[in-house]
């Protein structure tokens, strides 16, 4: 049952990903699907020199053809990837002409809405602090569920700073919730859930190879949006799992909390990037390098992602809580830290 429901469809997709991703290379260096620091300047930029961007191509490809190779062609396995589609094109558009955040926010809600449109939506969520479930009314269940989407689309793509961090953390966050629906196999509605789950991790394994130090290819925004649309959707499908997804994803979940506080507090937008989030200080302030901040990021990752599969609803409550104030007064320490140094650096500088 394993092989049919996670090793094969995780295979085909990384084969589909590993082959297609050279090509998706020379394609944005033909159509010009480059990131130049020079020319494109953004403080939150980590690589120094022209970096192909679409790495989007073969992940979308991967998720595709695999899904429809694997899966019934229902109207939800469309809705998905219709919205999934939406992303890839908003993402090459992106990689070509680098558009306004909040063009693609919009793009971002309008692959949400179609994948609402065909009844994906959140009914119920478990109560964490007693028995039973939370209902809701079918116009709540749409906006919930469309807000969902289009946060964790987006705070997941945050975490696609620099060479192998986004890919390692999907590949652990798609496989939790693989294994997760798999628990569940005797119930037939679960098994597109574990497929597609695997799917994702494969596509998004096959990728990693030219996305890790030295990245030969970036994910983009699409790819980037495309993993946290798919995990978003996975989590209301595996009956509204959104607690496991983030504890999974605790990390860019509270690193994307912290930033739009932050954001928000200096008065400026909490769409337009900067260079203050926890990667960023992981290599600015404790010069980590990105081979050890990547795989920090994965190991964590899959550390919560083991807690997510072995803890109950107040356990995952309580567990969110903690990182937020670990996680937090650890983006508070490495933000105060140049402020400590320099008020160093001026007082030895009186003295003598």
């Amino acid at each position: 049952m394993i092989f049919k429901l996670i090793i094969w469809p995780l295979l085909i997709a990384f084969l589909i990903a590993f082959a297609s991703t050279p090509l998706a290379i020379k394609i944005a260096w033909k159509l010009g699907l480059i990131d130049d620091p020079d020319k494109r300047k953004h403080p939150a930029k980590l690589h120094k020199k022209p970096t192909p961007r679409s790495g989007v191509i073969p992940i979308w490809l991967a998720v595709v053809i695999t899904s429809l190779f694997f899966l019934p062609p229902d109207k939800y396995l469309l809705g998905i990837l219709g919205g999934a589609t939406i992303l890839f094109i908003l993402g090459i558009l992106d990689d070509k002409y680098d558009i306004n955040p909040y063009l693609r926010l919009g793009g971002c809600f309008a692959a949400a809405g179609l994948v609402v449109s065909v009844g994906i939506r959140i009914f119920f969520i478990t109560n964490p602090f007693g028995q039973g479930l939370i209902h809701f009314n079918q116009i709540l269940a749409i906006i919930l569920a469309l807000l969902w989407i289009a946060f964790l689309s987006n705070i997941t793509n945050w975490s696609s700073g620099f060479d192998g961090q986004l890919p390692g953390i999907v590949v652990v966050a798609a496989l939790t919730i693989a294994f997760l629906s798999f628990r569940y196999s005797a119930d037939l509605a679960q098994w597109p859930v574990t497929i597609l789950a695997a799917i994702t991790a494969g596509a998004y394994l096959g990728f990693l190879p030219f996305n890790f130090f030295p990245q030969k290819i970036m994910t983009g925004y699409g790819g980037g949006i495309l993993a946290g649309f798919l995990l978003a959707v996975l989590a209301i499908l595996s009956t509204a799992k959104i607690g496991t997804t983030l504890v999974v994803l605790g990390i860019p979940f509270i690193d994307a909390l912290y930033s739009i506080i932050r954001r928000m507090i200096a008065g400026r937008s909490p769409v337009w990037g900067d260079r203050g989030h926890l990667h960023h200080k992981l290599l600015d302030e404790l010069h980590w390098s990105k081979k050890k901040a990547a795989v920090f990021y994965w190991l964590l990752t899959a550390i919560l992602g083991f807690l997510a599969l072995n803890l109950h609803s107040i356990q995952k409550f309580y567990t969110i809580v903690m990182l937020v104030a670990l996680i937090g007064s650890l983006l508070l320490w490495l933000n105060l830290l140049p402020t400590y140094f320099n008020r160093s650096g001026r007082d030895k500088h009186l003295k003598t």
